[in-house]
């Protein structure tokens, strides 16, 4: 039995459509791909940045308590002195 020319053509025509959807598929694959890999390197340098900004907030806070302390201690110097007293 020959082959049927419809049959054949509508199956060539199938395979590029199914090779030309795979190729557009594999493209975009690769875009997210990479976009996948910058949004990584992003969120490792943002966390490394949050990780520095807790230690400087550390720090803020002991020098704020070392100063709230300093306050305190030269308030409760001040109390019962004299405020003519020069």
């Amino acid at each position: 039995m020959p082959e049927d020319p419809i049959a054949h053509s509508e199956l060539a025509a199938l395979t590029r459509r199914f090779e030309e959807v795979a190729e557009k598929t594999d493209r975009e694959f690769g875009i997210i791909k990479s976009d996948l890999t910058a949004v990584r390197l992003q969120v490792g340098n943002l966390d490394q940045k949050v990780d520095r900004l807790e230690g400087r907030l550390e720090e803020l806070g002991q020098k704020m308590d070392r100063n709230q302390a300093q306050i305190v201690e030269l308030l409760t110097r001040l109390v019962g002195q004299d405020p003519n007293a020069g």
